[in-house]
């Protein structure tokens, strides 16, 4: 163990090293134990949006919170180095948020997978300690052995336990349980410093809550202590459609005012026969619905919620109770539908259609992405907007649109609209557009760049106008981000300054870059 570790050393010196030499003379991979200079076709120079691809000088694959603390220390105890250090979960970043250029990305995935379960007896919670590269596709499966779930969930479980916290993870669970960051009793996190914590809402609070939701500016995240609840054996999954927005969204907010008898409720945007489709694949249930979507000039607008109860198999199960809910919803005529399933599959459907899209090759394209938090009251002028910026006949995706609670902790450091009233309902729009870059008949570079320029104006122009944020955030200069913090910005960077003073972590996301003058001022000289 300890001649390990002295290898580990040495290795981290060398790599140090030679990464702050002007002569650059390591030019060809090498290995030095868990870390590795790779060549620039590494997947750490690429994600899921397939937009930048940012080469780092190395990749660190720890085998436990040590290694990353020992990066750390080494770099924060350096005034020499400039170099920057990026976390990579799964690689479902859109943005390049997850690399760094010419430096150090930590490949989480690497850390031991492991998880402990904690079942509470009575009056007690139930928890799960897993390590922050674990899935939560594979904290699902093992907790279902247990009778056990986490209370909420993102759409698609193929990410890393400490990617989703590092944002804020939500999916139609969210109205009822909160968001992820929400349901998180404990971490254990490696600050920029190199100091390994362990924080809680009444032990290292403010470490605590600028980590959840902090898009990896504060520290990593190794491990973490998830809320658990009973499983159920049974959804019930139903789909109903409407052809008027004001009802649609009237009746989504009527399903989120019942958390007692609903247990998830999420909705879509129905533009064309594609998205029709597409947004299917995982649904086991036939739907006959045969839309006139009008002309590319005068076109026809769908939308479809998407709701479920859990079946636990007790006699008051809220599934005997839907039809209350379900007699006072306005959807089309003879158009709901709904299926029982398995509670894996149905948390797991998003996998269905993953499977699919990557069978005909349109998986690994690019997804210029956007997801916004949308207060209540400017939800019917956001779409509005939407519809202005795209074409319904030729857009490939899917276009979310659903209703969020007041259920969030203002004291992390996610950044939700401010409603100026009690109400702080919002609604979150994701605009989950592909772009296939095949040469023939695809998206060239400079359609990528045109889908780009359209969503940062609906962003900014939504911004203006209605308050709306930015959920998994990109702004292209730190005064953007200035922006989107707003009031929350001093506290955002006193905070970085305190856990991170060296701006060593996050280089992707671009919030506060690293700088000589940073470097010069934390040494004092």
């Amino acid at each position: 163990m300890e001649v390990a570790m002295v290898s580990t050393r040495a290795s981290l010196l060398i790599l140090i090293l030679s990464l702050c030499s002007p002569y650059k003379f390591i030019q060809s991979p090498m290995d030095f134990g868990p870390l590795n200079l790779l060549p620039t076709t590494t997947t750490a120079s690429s994600d899921f949006g397939r937009i930048l691809f940012h080469s780092p000088a190395a990749v660190l694959r720890p085998q436990s919170s040590g290694d990353i603390s020992m990066l750390l220390s080494f770099l924060s105890g350096s005034s020499l180095s400039k170099v920057t250090v990026a976390a990579r979960g799964a690689g479902h970043s859109i943005h390049g948020l997850a690399q760094a250029l010419d430096g150090i990305v930590v490949e989480m995935r690497s850390l031991p997978a492991e998880m402990e379960f904690h079942r509470g007896g009575e009056g007690q919670v139930s928890y799960a300690d897993v390590s922050g590269g674990v899935m939560w596709i594979e904290l699902l499966e093992q907790s279902l052995k247990l009778g056990l779930a986490p209370r909420s969930w993102t759409d698609y479980l193929y990410l890393t336990v400490g990617g989703t916290l590092s944002n804020a993870g939500i999916s139609g669970q969210t109205f009822k349980h909160g968001p992820q960051i929400s349901n998180v009793l404990q971490l254990e996190v490696v600050t920029g410093r190199g100091e390994i914590v362990k924080c809680s809402p009444s032990k290292d609070a403010d470490l605590f809550n600028a980590v959840l939701g902090g898009l990896g500016q504060f520290g990593i995240i190794t491990r973490a202590r998830i809320l658990l609840q009973e499983a159920p054996q049974k959804v019930t999954w139903v789909r109903a459609f409407y052809d008027d927005f004001s009802i649609f969204t009237r009746d989504q907010e009527l399903l989120v005012s019942i958390p007692d008898l609903v247990d998830y409720v999420e909705g879509f945007i129905v533009l064309n026969e594609q998205s029709l489709h597409s947004s299917s694949i995982a649904f086991p249930a036939t739907v006959d619905f045969s839309p006139d979507f009008g002309t590319k000039n005068s076109p026809k607008i769908y939308y479809c919620i998407e709701f479920a109860v859990h079946d636990y198999q007790h006699k008051n199960t809220n599934v005997h109770h839907l039809s209350q809910g379900s007699r006072q919803m306005r959807h089309m005529v003879s158009q709901l539908y709904s299926v029982e399933v398995s509670y894996f599959d149905f948390l797991n459907r998003v996998r269905m259609e993953e499977m699919s899209l990557r069978s005909v090759g349109l998986w690994e394209v690019h997804h210029p992405w956007l997801n916004m938090f949308v207060p209540k009251a400017g939800v019917a002028d956001f779409r509005d907007l939407l519809m202005d910026k795209i074409s319904p006949d030729s857009f490939e995706g899917l276009i979310l649109i659903y209703p969020l609670r007041d259920r969030w902790d203002t004291n992390t450091s996610v950044v939700i609209p401010d409603s100026g009233s009690t109400d702080r309902a919002m609604y979150v729009v994701g605009i989950l557009r592909s772009a296939n870059p095949d040469p023939e008949d695809g998206c060239s570079h400079h359609c990528l760049q045109e889908l780009l320029l359209r969503h940062r104006r609906i962003a900014d122009t939504a911004g203006a106008r209605l308050g709306a944020k930015q959920y998994l955030g990109h702004h292209p200069t730190p005064s953007g981000w200035h922006q989107h913090f707003g009031q929350r910005w001093e506290q955002f960077a006193e905070r970085k300054a305190r856990f991170d003073p060296l701006r060593i972590l996050g280089p992707g996301q671009g919030i506060l870059p690293r700088t000589q003058d940073v470097a010069a001022a934390a040494y004092g000289s």
